[in-house]
């Protein structure tokens, strides 16, 4: 959900007192990072779970802040609408169980989250976008009541000039479907959930894994696509990537490095901590409240950093003793399809960025950053079809790929010193699913195909994750 905040009407100065506060925190980053004050030590793995709230009829049903006050639970929180909600997982550090520690947490909050939602005659679902949900049900009366929503929309609307905020996404095959509206507010964001990987590493490395991270895009959103329907309308294979960037632009670039949204201008270089000053350059501030809260704390960078959302971000945490760390949140998979399908996701993400980050040769001099950003896009719009260009200069489909690169995921595991089973468990996952090319948004598209039906096809998946298989055995 992030920071809530006081009020929802900014003044110049606080503008100008915020401003001023964020560019003395983006110096002390540079300067803690230049003199070794960020954390160089540990990996530890968390995660994100955005997720639905739906009534009996598969729509939508605006009830998280009853199902909050049920639920009773810190690490599950509201999100954007009503009708979403938010898993935090507990992190671990990234050896021996760490994987089976996490999957077996989720499952616990998950299983508390859907009794819950039945005492409220609804039910819990993950998936990327919702196949039932209508335009209609996202506007101002579905917004969770929160401060930082409220001023989050003011401020975007502020930014477009009166505009409306336009949503054109086309399907990627010649003759699909294009779907163009107009909406008058940002609650378009609330039709994209995802599952968000954290990983903290050592500062010394953050940048190579960061760098790691982003070339994995393209091959990761292909493994976990899970998005295909918006509005009625069959369009990417992962239709919240161009669904969210749309949904928050605030017009004040015509290219894509320049929305709140987006892929990022380049990789980073030797300095990480370039990469908030970078955004405090490239982005205006949207949400200018002030903290009185020590520089140290960096209470006005991350606010302004949660509101640039980067596909991977670069984040500022604190450990128990109150060190700051620098941490990777890979936000590009979607949420589902199954929890054992999102944990082998997160496997393979843990395995091969760790082993791409500690190559010989920085893959990022082998792979230009416009052809890591094409490769997430391509594979964003065709899932595992999608054409790969890869670092020996090969051009395949995302899953011939992704087969190539499970070895290396399962190295990378190794290395870290994770357990064979968890190893065996998650990545052998993978590899039934890629023999089978089947993801969440395959097996939506496959189901819909043979069916036509999107009731149908929201009841059979949820009937299929309560069952825990992975998505490669469902029936279509």
């Amino acid at each position: 959900m992030g920071q809530e905040i006081r009020t929802t009407r900014f003044t110049q100065q606080d503008l100008s007192q915020f401003s001023q506060r964020l560019a003395e925190e983006t110096r002390l980053a540079q300067q803690t990072h230049a003199h070794g004050g960020f954390a160089n030590e540990g990996r530890v793995a968390g995660f994100e779970l955005e997720a639905w709230l739906l009534d009996r009829h598969f729509y939508p049903v605006p009830c998280n802040q009853a199902f909050l006050a049920r639920m009773a639970d810190p690490n599950v929180v509201a999100e954007l609408s009503r009708f979403n909600i938010e898993l935090n997982g507990e992190p671990h550090p990234l050896r021996d169980r760490a994987l089976s520690r996490l999957e077996q947490g989720l499952s616990q909050t998950w299983a508390r989250c859907v009794a819950t939602a039945h005492e409220e005659e609804a039910t819990a679902v993950a998936i990327g976008t919702l196949p039932t949900l209508r335009e209609a049900d996202l506007n101002l009366s579905t917004m969770t009541p929160s401060k930082r929503y409220v001023a989050l929309n003011q401020q975007v609307l502020q930014a477009l000039h009166g505009r409306s905020i336009t949503l054109d996404i086309a399907s990627p095959h010649a003759g699909g479907p294009h779907l163009q509206t107009r909406h008058a507010d940002v609650m378009l964001e609330a039709a994209t959930t995802s599952f968000q990987v954290h990983l903290q590493v050592p500062a010394a490395a953050i940048t190579r894994h960061m760098n790691a991270s982003m070339i994995l895009s393209g091959p990761l959103i292909a493994l976990s696509a899970n998005s295909p329907f918006l509005f009625g309308h069959s369009l990417w294979h992962e239709t919240r990537v161009p669904l969210f960037e749309q949904a928050v632009d605030c017009g004040s670039d015509e290219h894509e490095h320049g929305r709140r949204v987006g892929f990022g201008p380049g990789y980073l270089d030797e300095d990480p901590t370039a990469y908030f000053a970078d955004n405090a350059s490239r982005y205006p501030v949207l949400l200018p409240i002030c903290s009185d809260e020590p520089a140290h704390t960096y209470a006005h960078l991350r606010l302004h950093n949660g509101t640039v959302w980067r596909w991977n971000r670069l984040l500022i945490g604190f450990d128990a003793r109150q060190q700051p760390h620098l941490r990777i949140e890979q936000r590009v998979m979607p949420a589902g399809p199954s929890i054992i399908d999102m944990m082998a996701n997160a496997a393979f993400y843990y395995g091969a960025v760790h082993m791409l980050a500690s190559a010989a040769m920085p893959p990022e001099a082998q792979l230009p950053f416009e052809q890591a950003r094409a490769n997430f896009y391509r594979a964003a719009r065709e899932g595992l079809e999608a054409p790969q260009q890869w670092l020996d200069g090969r051009t395949r489909s995302a899953a011939d790929l992704l087969i190539d690169l499970l070895p290396m995921a399962r190295e990378g595991l190794q290395q870290q010193g994770i357990a064979a089973t968890d190893v065996d468990r998650y990545l052998d996952v993978l590899a039934v699913r890629l023999r089978t090319r089947r993801n969440g948004a395959a097996w939506q598209l496959a189901h819909h195909g043979r069916h036509g039906d999107l009731f149908k096809l929201t009841a059979d998946y949820l009937a299929n994750q309560r069952s825990g298989m992975p998505v490669h055995e469902w029936p279509a």
